[in-house]
């Protein structure tokens, strides 16, 4: 299979192959989630396997539909294996019409701190201008002050940041500052 000439993606890229507009080469969206909340009913559960509790099943789809209004589509969803990880990215790729069967999964994002975090993005290919990581506190907290120096003591569960970069390579990000950065959270109140 041969790759595309601008961006190197897979023969299948339909970005380049679309009007200039619609693919910037030299942008990368982050998109950082931490899980949505989850239950501890069972102390016996090893961690994770702990499933979302009412209120993860409630706010993760919330945040998925903010997302989506928000846009530009995610490319690629990587999530923790857990199970709360795992059912906060299928409850997001629902409300952004995401397939939930190519949501990704990566070991290294479980009980990861923010350099291995960093890691698995950087790992990423480089076709992929937006990248959506859900993973698990303090390794994404540590990694959201490291990239966008915001001074967050705590991302809540289910908390959002985006940051959005003038690089070609995912390799690149922590070099340089991110050009655009939001946090959004179920709690915060809009307007």
């Amino acid at each position: 299979m041969g790759t595309c000439e601008s961006c190197h993606a897979p023969e299948r890229c339909e970005y380049c192959c679309s009007p200039a507009e619609i693919h910037d080469p030299a942008m990368k969206t982050l998109t950082l989630m931490r899980h949505a909340k989850s239950s501890w009913k069972n102390p016996g559960l090893p961690d994770h396997m702990r499933p979302l509790n009412k209120r993860g099943r409630r706010d993760a789809p919330m945040m998925g539909r903010r997302l989506a209004e928000q846009g530009p589509p995610v490319e690629l969803i990587v999530s923790s294996p857990a199970v709360r990880a795992l059912e906060t990215a299928e409850a997001m790729a629902q409300e952004m019409e995401y397939p939930w069967d190519e949501i990704a999964t990566d070991d290294d994002l479980y009980e990861a701190d923010g350099a291995e975090i960093l890691m698995v993005i950087e790992r990423q290919d480089d076709w992929i201008d937006h990248l959506m990581l859900i993973g698990h506190n303090p390794g994404l907290t540590e990694l959201v002050n490291t990239l966008a120096r915001l001074g967050v003591e705590n991302v809540p569960t289910s908390g959002v940041v985006r940051l959005s970069y003038d690089v070609g390579h995912w390799g690149q990000i922590s070099e340089v500052e991110p050009a655009r950065v939001t946090f959004d959270y179920p709690k915060r109140r809009s307007g």
